[in-house]
């Protein structure tokens, strides 16, 4: 009986183990995308217009910074050199909206739920992302996918978001990954590997 109860928890564990693991594409795509993230000083109708603000100017800033640009890699080399420069774009924002609040720009690793966007998804997991810290840094904050390009299109169509994800390396799988979240198999991964991060 034990043999039997311990041969069942183990056979659930490798389960749960390939459920979990980025498999299908999906570490591809944590390794192909990089997120922007603006954090809000706080959750008042005035920090948040100045989040969006914010949101705003760093857009056009980066959109100038990765103009061409055909990898991953060579945006994130672009963005690291460029991190005051934005920083700058976020400050002159603010201070030209009246707020003297302090803003810090990083690059780095950060953990994100499952997203949807318009006619995208996104599994849930360890991503690079372009972070806009406002203040306390404390309200709701806004994210999108800088790269590829689509942050600046809330009506993006599908065959235009396949055409940005494609140029930028993705392969047909993984963008059917990311544009098939109503299929059942990937909404249930999706969750799976949010629980377990």
């Amino acid at each position: 009986m034990k043999r039997a109860v311990g041969f069942f928890l183990a056979a659930m564990l490798l389960i749960a183990a390939f459920a979990i693991l980025p498999i299908h594409g999906e570490g591809e795509i944590y390794d192909s995308v990089i997120r922007l993230h603006v954090l809000a000083n706080s959750d008042s109708e005035e920090d948040q217009a100045l989040k969006l603000a914010v949101r705003d100017a760093v857009l056009h800033k980066t959109q100038e910074i990765l103009k061409g640009v055909t990898t991953r890699d060579e945006a994130e080399t672009l963005l690291l050199q460029s991190l005051d420069a934005i920083e700058r774009e976020a400050r002159d924002c603010l201070v030209q909206n009246g707020c003297e609040d302090d803003v810090r720009v990083t690059l780095g690793k950060e953990q994100y739920p499952t997203r949807v966007y318009e006619n995208l998804a996104f599994p849930s997991g360890e991503y690079l992302s372009l972070r806009v810290l406002i203040g306390e840094a404390e309200g709701q904050n806004w994210w999108c996918v800088l790269f590829p390009p689509l942050c600046l299109s809330a009506a993006t169509t599908k065959a235009k978001a396949e055409e940005v994800f494609l140029s930028a390396g993705l392969s047909e799988e993984q963008y059917r990954i990311i544009t098939d979240s109503e299929n059942t198999k990937y909404k249930l991964r999706f969750k799976i590997l949010e629980l377990f991060h």
